[in-house]
């Protein structure tokens, strides 16, 4: 069947503004008064607007195969480095907990404690995102019809309970560590051992976090180790500063480190755990996403006359999309069959698609289909 994806019946391609165009833009001078910072910033936000619509016009007149294609290519070569950041983080992990349990131990320090509870549980994260990733891979169709594409992130929801749950009781703790406080100390001891042990876990995490930070945007599993490496970073640093502070300076620097330490954790994890119920509660696409759908599956043959409805949305880390493409109603059973089933094929192809459902109309004047009545 006839493909005209490499088409271009909206002449797109004139609307393209060539590395010329852009130049000159750069370097035309800018009128208006405002100051000439006023004056760079509007200068650049035309540059911007016409490097996103380029991009935008390439995705849409790129074939599908290509989209498909290089979403292999990308997947292929970034495998056994998405495969090695697991695998060191996991490791790391392990390594770093013991140290920091120690740490933590050896000192009494609450800022320790904190830094200590937020290592223990990075293994155990590791573990649920490399479970519920080989368990969405293999899932049983006739226990999961929709796959397993939102066992990771239901994952990700379970570690950000567990995380809050643990620094909940570090905070009550700490403030009954401050309200208990007889006033005879006026600093804390010191343990060096303590604090080398920690300022290892830093540079190690700082490491892991240059590393997953190159192909965060590859894998979900990266995503969420970088951004627990970066918060880690943070905890570890602050976690030195208030256990040596509450030794040198005030002793209620410690505790209140460990307060500050727990809620930044609760923060964070509260926020990434928005992130993944809203993917599990089936989000929207972003519109430029919908609109590629949109025109490729348009241009896909010229039997497709128009597009009644186009829904795409989350299906955790990937997305469903629901199409409804008008042919004429003279049109043949197996031949608007076999276009729409080709279409459903290339669109899951296409990076980001999961599952993708195509159906045929003869006409767009009826009410829309699909709709929840209830």
């Amino acid at each position: 069947m006839a493909n005209r994806s490499e088409s271009d019946p909206l002449l797109l391609r004139s609307r393209v503004m060539h590395d010329e165009g852009l130049e000159a833009l750069r370097k035309r001078k800018t009128a208006g008064g405002g100051g000439f910072f006023k004056r760079d910033s509007k200068k650049k936000e035309v540059v911007g607007f016409y490097e996103t619509q380029n991009e935008h016009i390439d995705n849409l007149l790129k074939p599908m195969d290509v989209h498909s294609s290089e979403a292999a290519e990308l997947e292929a070569a970034s495998s056994k480095k998405v495969k090695l950041a697991v695998q060191l983080s996991f490791i790391a992990n392990c390594v770093l907990a013991v140290l920091q349990i120690y740490a933590a131990a050896s000192s009494l320090s609450l800022s320790l404690f904190a830094t200590a509870a937020d290592s223990i549980f990075d293994p155990f994260a590791n573990w649920i995102l490399n479970v519920a990733h080989k368990k969405g891979l293999t899932a049983d169709p006739l226990k999961w019809p929709q796959g397993g594409a939102r066992f990771e992130t239901i994952g990700n929801v379970v570690y950000a309970f567990l995380m809050g749950a643990v620094n909940m009781i570090l905070i009550v703790e700490s403030i009954r560590t401050i309200v208990t406080h007889n006033g005879e100390e006026e600093t804390t001891k010191l343990n060096w051992p303590s604090l080398v042990a920690v300022g290892i876990a830093f540079l190690t995490k700082f490491a892991l976090f240059l590393f997953c930070w190159g192909i965060k945007d590859q894998s979900t599993q990266v995503q969420v180790l970088w951004e627990d490496h970066r918060n880690d970073l943070l905890i570890n640093g602050f976690g030195i500063l208030t256990s040596a502070g509450g030794s040198k300076l005030k002793w209620w620097l410690d505790p209140a480190g460990a307060i500050i330490i727990a809620t930044v954790i609760i923060t964070s994890w509260t926020r990434t755990c928005h992130e993944q119920l809203l993917l599990l509660a089936g989000r929207a696409a972003d519109p430029a996403f919908n609109n590629v759908v949109v025109y490729k599956a348009m241009t896909f043959s010229p039997l497709i006359t128009a597009i009644d409805s186009c829904k795409i949305y989350s299906n955790g880390s990937d997305f469903i999309c629901e199409l409804d493409v008008v042919m004429d109603g003279k049109t043949l059973l197996s031949t608007a069959h076999d276009i729409s089933q080709a279409l459903q094929d290339a669109l899951e192809l296409m990076p980001g698609i999961d599952r993708a459902f195509v159906h045929v109309d003869h006409e767009v004047t009826h009410a829309p289909e699909h709709r929840k009545t209830r």
